[in-house]
């Protein structure tokens, strides 16, 4: 499967469907979209009979005229959303609305983007640095990364290593993902492998086409230096937090490597890709489900709920006090304990 077909993500892909005109919808555009949309579901959604559910409620709706009240296609995307999610509960599943045309999908989605679609994707990545805000040391040798999303692996490699590299020598990390709506869960893996000394089993994604389940495991060897095995990591959630992001969040507390702190996240655990219904309209359809090697399941719903509660606001102050006691328990020397304490007293 193309790794553009594994996102765990539905924000960052919608991201430059904008919305900036709004196309009328006349009755033979509305019952085409919703044929197409209903047939898309059918063929992909991951779970075959909760598909079954959404096209019986979209077909009522269309038959009750509810979507006659769509003034343009963008509204018309908002109503069929709601639709989408209202028998499965499903935040992935959507549509979105673009005032430029879409390309139609290539053998309907299954054989991956076209080099045109790569090179497209890849620059719009760039143009945001590949969704990297932030990376700098906290008093204490504390490392700091505020990560916007996990950007196509394919793509973003070099910048995420070179992230990694700048952390590799601190004494705890705090990977804010409080912001983070998902990503390319190769990304979640490369990522992952700097936190761990040797091949650590990650997550499954089971897939409804073939009914194959793909692993995914960290790298022994990456570029440049490892954070290490041994020292503290403290990932920062939201209500926000969503996807891919909370693949990650989810990994690291099941292998019992990270600490979560912060709020319980968005509840999104279906990868999948967007595919055109109109040529004015797209739709994230969920192809797979996440299933963790150790739990056996899941945040699908129930999202990731954190180690240690407290508002996503009150985050990072938290956990820069969490690290600096944890590393007050081993300081390298009674001036290296002395400014740990001044800087936690600081934080009280």
């Amino acid at each position: 499967m193309h790794p553009m077909r594994t996102l765990l993500l539905l924000p960052l892909l919608f991201a430059s469907l904008a919305c900036d005109a709004r196309a009328e919808v006349d009755e033979t555009t509305r019952k085409a979209v919703i044929a197409e949309l209903g047939a898309k579901v059918s063929d992909i959604y991951v779970f075959p009979d909760k598909a079954r559910q959404i096209v019986e409620r979209l077909n009522a709706r269309e038959q009750s005229g509810a979507y006659r009240t769509a003034k343009d296609l963008a509204a018309l995307a908002d109503m069929l959303t709601e639709d989408l999610r209202q028998p499965t509960g499903d935040k992935h599943l959507g549509v979105r609305y673009r005032a430029t045309p879409i390309p139609p999908d290539t053998d309907s989605g299954k054989s991956g983007p076209t080099p045109e679609q790569e090179r497209q994707f890849g620059a719009f990545l760039k143009s945001r640095n590949y969704d990297i805000r932030k990376v700098e040391t906290l008093p204490g040798n504390i490392g700091y990364i505020d990560l916007r999303s996990f950007p196509q692996a394919s793509a973003a490699k070099p910048a995420l290593s070179a992230m990694m590299n700048l952390v590799a020598d601190t004494d705890a990390l705090i990977v804010d993902l409080r912001h983070n709506s998902g990503g390319d869960p190769h990304a979640v893996a490369f990522m992952s492998s700097y936190l761990f000394d040797k091949r650590t089993h990650l997550n499954d994604m089971y897939w409804r086409e073939g009914g194959r389940t793909e692993a995914y495991w960290t790298e022994e060897d990456v570029p440049g230096k490892k954070f290490g095995g041994t020292k503290k990591i403290y990932v920062l959630t939201s209500k926000n937090t969503f996807s891919g992001a909370e693949e990650f969040s989810y990994n690291l507390q099941q292998l019992r490597r990270g600490v979560i702190v912060g709020e319980t996240t968005g509840g999104g655990a279906h990868p999948g890709a967007v595919h055109r219904v109109h040529q004015h309209m797209a739709t994230f359809i969920p192809a797979g489900r996440a299933i963790n090697p150790i739990s056996k399941t899941n945040w699908e719903g129930s999202g990731v709920v954190p180690d240690v509660k407290v508002d996503a606001e009150d985050a990072l102050r938290t956990a820069e006090r969490l690290a600096l006691t944890e590393l007050l328990k081993s300081p390298a020397n009674e001036g290296h304990a002395q400014r740990l304490r001044q800087r936690l007293e600081a934080l009280k």
